[in-house]
């Protein structure tokens, strides 16, 4: 009983083939504190640097509406033009914040997990519509563990936005009494200190937030013991399978060696047990093996080299020992050599003699 309780419980590491498959199906290691931090970043640059020139470029190209909005043409054509020249304007102004906002974007995936396209996750499931379970994700742990991480966050993020706008308490205060030219470099400072500071604890906060993640993805790709024996067996291979393909192997071998029996010479044959085919000609070094068995093979052997015509010598002595040590498709060995000569040698002169027997008659 205690065996089986630990083949169902999943408390094996996971190997890396279940951790490969896991990956090709989505299924990886992702915490979206991550790439909020990226995007954050990307919203910092974009806010901290990229945003006085883009804002420059802008209100360089609307100040005509506001200094001289008589002098606009009211054609449709002209407006068509103003229009396509607006349109072009914001774009070529938001294509390097954009640019860099998807940066950061793809920047917090590609280093949490390498990049990986499947639709597994685009296939439509029962569960993800199902108000049962729609109740149960909403009011599982991993919805209060999020909720208490977002409350955190906030209040982390509060606390520091205060104690960097603290100090400078007496300047927002009379802010409203600056010039325009003097507030925007104020707003300015002001954010990218604020930025610095929360973009810093959220740091901190997103590491252990992936840590947290990773570990619970980890703990979900645990197996049992009974999961890693199966792994195990399907990529050795069942051993029922394995015998399966050996067998078809061996078969499809036999039918190729029974083939080439009416291409022997000579069989070579114990009386039932063993038979093995030879085949000599002119100019070859030594005789060739086409075919050996024993048993029933060997008698089927015989069947073909008689219905071709094929000599059948009965010698028990050489057809063990030529089963014994030589394989189909190899030369026999130089010791056998005298005895397979003979045999060979009556085959020729067997054949001879009723090839002078056929011309007398």
């Amino acid at each position: 009983m205690a065996d089986q309780s630990d083949d169902t419980e999943k408390t094996e590491e996971p190997t890396s083939k279940k951790l490969e498959d896991a990956h090709k199906k989505g299924d990886v290691a992702k915490s979206q504190e991550v790439n909020t931090w990226f995007v954050m970043l990307g919203a910092c640059i974009t806010a901290g640097f990229l945003s006085p020139g883009m804002a420059a470029k802008l209100s360089h190209f609307f100040e005509v509406f506001i200094a001289s909005p008589h002098d606009i043409p009211m054609d449709a054509q002209h407006l068509r033009m103003l229009w396509m020249d607006i349109g072009t304007a914001v774009l070529l102004s938001l294509a390097l914040p954009m640019a860099v906002l998807m940066a950061g974007a793809l920047a917090g995936n590609v280093l949490q997990h390498k990049p990986i396209f499947t639709t597994e996750k685009m296939k439509p499931k029962l569960n993800k519509i199902s108000p049962l379970q729609g109740f149960k994700r909403l009011f599982s742990l991993t919805s209060l563990v999020n909720f208490t991480k977002g409350i955190v966050k906030i209040c982390i993020v509060g606390v520091v936005t205060f104690v960097i706008l603290w100090p400078e308490r007496d300047r927002l205060a009379v802010m409203v009494t600056y010039e325009v030219s003097e507030i925007l470099p104020l707003v300015q400072m002001l954010t990218i200190r604020v930025s610095i500071g929360v973009l810093a604890v959220l740091g901190v906060l997103a590491g252990l937030d992936y840590l947290y993640e990773r570990f619970q993805w980890m703990k979900k790709q645990r197996m049992s013991i009974q999961e890693i024996k199966d792994e195990y067996k399907q990529m050795e291979g069942d051993p029922t399978v394995k015998a399966k393909l050996r067998q078809l192997r061996m078969e499809r071998g036999r039918k190729r060696m029974m083939a080439a029996v009416p291409e022997a010479s000579v069989v070579i044959a114990n009386p039932t047990h063993y038979a093995i085919a030879l085949k000599y000609e002119q100019g070859m070094a030594a005789p060739l093996v086409l075919a050996k068995g024993i048993d029933a093979v060997a008698l089927k052997i015989r069947e073909i080299a008689e219905a071709h015509e094929i000599p059948v010598v009965v010698n028990p002595p050489l057809a063990r020992a030529l089963h014994a040590t030589v394989e189909i498709d190899e030369e026999i060995p130089p010791e056998h050599y005298r005895a397979v000569a003979e045999v060979i040698g009556y085959v020729m002169r067997l054949k001879a003699k009723m090839s002078w027997r056929t011309r007398r008659t």
